[in-house]
């Protein structure tokens, strides 16, 4: 397959933005509108500076900086038909076990007008029970105490607003792209909680001096393991340490509030608006709420891809039932869309043989995602008296999925559930199933005290037990 090069010089791009948090996604989508904005030479001072801030970053890292940040993105069509781009938008790359300073200074650069970021739903440490920031974290009040010696991202961005604020240097963006409903609007709660403990009078400058706007992100974005870099490479024709591959849809959606000034996304295919809230509310309901819905059915079922799960009939049934029935009718469209078109886009991009996505990417970190994707949905269904019958199953193989780590098949899995609280993990070792409506995340709604609901919940949970989550589906829900 042919790369398609950039068509800018690297050597005259410099950072303007500083970007924590260098995954896939962030490599596939971000990164690649700003790939085709640096086409335009009167926005090459809108590079990028990877800034990674994990242990677990150091083989990307190193990957990375071998190869100048450059990298190549496989674009997987629908319909078979891919392209490969190469990415090299990526001008530098930093991280924080390396050289903390060089991360502080560069975060505080007369360069950076944007700190953008993806650190997960879970990454800003919003509390589920009360909605505010968690100033007992261990890392928050490690940096609260030792502000020159940081180890969250919130103490980075609060030494480095500090030296901005010192040294006259100006104001900055704070730009969310992770998949949170109002992600800016968390973004300022949590930054602004921290630096207000931390120093009162940064946090009044940050108040006039930095914006948080919100933002809706959208591009199926894989894992890369090893086996696909060496898939990759031999399609390609490329040696990348650090490949990536996701979707042929990609959207963006973006308020205008940026206090140092913005690239020209529009050119590029963002939307750059008043109001995000239409697009986000769509998105997260259809697509993010969807794709909880599918993960851990699908995955107990026995299915590890989800263009597999999607070749099956009652899978695809059980998604758009739920679309259809349970969440529509609290999506208003956005203007020029169409909703009944938007979903059937959602299932063929979900069917996608091409980048045939992890369902244990979608598994990943529950605990964050239902607060997000469906507890919202759980309350407008219970104001309205509406069929939960969906929603029950699913929390019932959510339980089925956590405690007892075999699937249908009887293969043994292992869970990746950073954020489990002490409580959580007590509540899902219970021998009594209604136990587990208490999981911190469903803190926002009472499920317990809908007895409808509760015994829907536990005959799901028995039928799970006795003839697995697939027959379930199909004898139960469908």
């Amino acid at each position: 397959m042919q790369l398609i090069n950039f068509g800018y010089d690297r050597s005259s791009v410099k950072a303007g933005i500083a970007h924590i948090g260098v995954g896939n996604f962030h490599r596939a989508h971000m990164e690649y509108y700003t790939n085709l904005l640096l086409n335009t030479p009167s926005q090459n001072q809108w590079g990028i500076c990877g800034v990674m801030l994990l242990d677990s970053d150091e083989r990307l890292y190193k990957a990375l900086k071998e190869q100048k940040g450059e990298y190549t993105l496989t674009v997987c069509g629908r319909k078979g038909n891919d392209e490969v781009l190469s990415i090299g938008s990526l001008v530098e790359v930093l991280w924080a076990k390396e050289n903390k300073q060089a991360v502080i200074n560069k975060l505080a650069s007369a360069d950076i007008k944007i700190i953008s970021l993806t650190i997960t739903e879970g990454g800003y440490n919003i509390n589920k029970t009360t909605g505010e920031f968690d100033l007992e974290n261990a890392q928050v009040k490690h940096d609260l105490n030792n502000c020159n010696d940081p180890q969250s991202v919130f103490g980075y961005v609060a030494a480095a607003l500090r030296i901005r604020k010192e040294q006259g240097i100006g104001g900055v963006t704070i730009l969310s792209c992770d998949n949170l409903q109002h992600n800016g609007n968390t973004t300022k709660k949590a930054f602004c909680s921290f630096i207000k403990a931390l120093d009162e009078d940064l946090y009044n400058w940050v108040l006039t001096n930095v914006t948080f706007p919100n933002s809706m992100v959208d591009r199926i974005t894989p894992a890369t393991l090893p086996q696909d870099i060496e898939r990759l490479n031999a399609k390609n024709g490329t040696h990348d340490l650090a490949p990536v591959y996701c979707e042929d849809f990609i959207q963006w959606v973006v308020e205008d509030n940026f206090v140092a000034g913005r690239p020209a996304y529009e050119q590029v295919g963002a939307i750059m608006t008043d109001n995000v809230d239409a697009y986000e509310n769509m998105k997260l309901n259809l697509l993010n709420a969807s794709h909880t819905l599918l993960s851990y059915p699908s995955f107990l079922a026995g299915y590890r891809k989800v263009d597999e799960a999607l070749a099956d009939q009652n899978i695809v049934t059980f998604i758009r039932d739920f679309m259809d029935k349970d969440i529509t009718k609290y999506v208003p469209a956005p203007q020029g869309i169409n909703l009944d078109e938007y979903k059937q886009t959602l299932i063929e991009r979900f069917a996608n043989k091409s980048v045939s996505d992890q369902i244990a990417r979608l598994c990943f970190d529950g605990i964050s995602k239902f607060p997000v994707y469906i507890v919202p949905n759980i309350k407008k269904i219970f104001a309205d008296g509406s069929d939960f019958t969906r929603i029950a199953y699913l929390l019932a193989a959510y339980r089925q999925y956590l405690k007892v780590r075999v699937d249908d098949k009887g293969n043994s899995f292992e869970i990746a559930e950073p954020w489990l609280t002490a409580e959580d993990k007590t509540v899902i070792a219970s021998d009594n199933a209604q136990d587990f409506l208490g999981l911190s995340a469903f803190n926002a709604v009472n499920l317990k005290a809908n007895q409808a609901f509760v015994d829907c919940y536990l005959a799901m949970v028995e039928a799970i037990a006795k003839n697995g989550a697939y027959e379930t589906l199909k004898n139960k829900v469908l």
